[in-house]
């Protein structure tokens, strides 16, 4: 089954206009960015790649099905089998099919918005070489000493102002591209504390919105939930941040999506991400 002949219908429109606004801030660094998407267990996970950073950004959605198949074929089919869909696509097409998606969703008022948001997958493309080397399906375990949250900005904060510091500083013979590169590796290839996660990681989280402040919602019973996962009832993220290891790779779990660097060694397969999008 190709790509372009497969739904996807997501459980959560809220959840669908959150993966828009990922793509669209993977367009503002690449407009020519492609993303892998992997669907299994009810879950669409997408990798991006944000150029210079050197990490893979990951969002999750829930899906109600993946629909299609054979020739004009509208069946739903379940999307517990780990290999539903696996596609690499481009960003742009796959941000503007969400945007048509959602407009005509809003047109048609209350009668669009009670059978969900269904949107065509884009046709595939040749993905660029990181899209073959993703992190493991599973393993994962906690890594300890992790800073929080006001510290993990604290620390992208501190290092974006050293560099500006450092580039004021330079002769003008010295303020090179290759210069300032070279002041940018030096201080995004340190480590957060003892964790052994770069520093260019928590970077990229802050930069695709992933460090914003989580705003809770009020359930019906009064509880104070998440946005939108856990307002859906899927579990609690009581955790604002969390970082986790497996087979060569480190991820940094929020609210909002992971940022995964590899630190050594290859893996590949679909991710073990839970349904929250972490």
């Amino acid at each position: 089954m190709t790509a372009s002949s497969q739904k996807l219908h997501f459980a959560d429109a809220g959840e669908a206009a959150d993966l828009a606004a990922f793509l669209a801030r993977l367009i503002h660094y690449d407009r020519a960015a492609a993303v892998r998407l992997q669907a299994g267990g009810g879950v669409l996970a997408v990798f991006g790649r944000p150029p210079s950073f050197e990490v893979l950004a990951i969002r999750t959605a829930r899906l109600e099905a993946i629909v299609g198949g054979e020739a004009g074929s509208d069946t739903p089919h379940t999307s517990a089998g780990a290999g539903a869909l696996d596609a690499t696509v481009s960003a742009g097409e796959f941000a503007d099919t969400l945007d048509t998606a959602r407009a005509a969703q809003t047109a048609d008022g209350p009668e669009g918005r009670d059978r969900g948001l269904v949107i065509t997958v884009p046709q595939a493309v040749t993905g660029p070489p990181w899209a073959g080397v993703l992190p493991p399906r599973g393993g994962w375990r906690r890594v300890n000493g992790l800073p929080g949250v006001d510290e993990v900005r604290g620390a992208v904060a501190a290092a974006v102002a050293e560099f500006r510091a450092r580039d004021a500083t330079l002769p003008e013979e010295r303020r090179t591209r290759a210069e300032r590169d070279r002041i940018g590796h030096e201080i995004w290839s340190r480590t957060l504390g003892d964790t052994g996660l770069p520093l260019r990681a928590v970077h990229a989280a802050q930069s695709l919105g992933f460090l914003r402040p989580v705003r809770a919602l009020a359930a019906p019973s009064g509880i104070e939930l998440l946005p939108r996962v856990a307002a859906a009832g899927l579990g609690s993220m009581a955790e604002p941040l969390a970082l986790l290891a497996a087979g060569g790779w480190l991820r940094l779990r929020t609210p909002y999506g992971s940022i995964a660097v590899r630190t050594q060694g290859l893996s590949g397969g679909l991710s073990g991400l839970s349904v929250t999008p972490a």
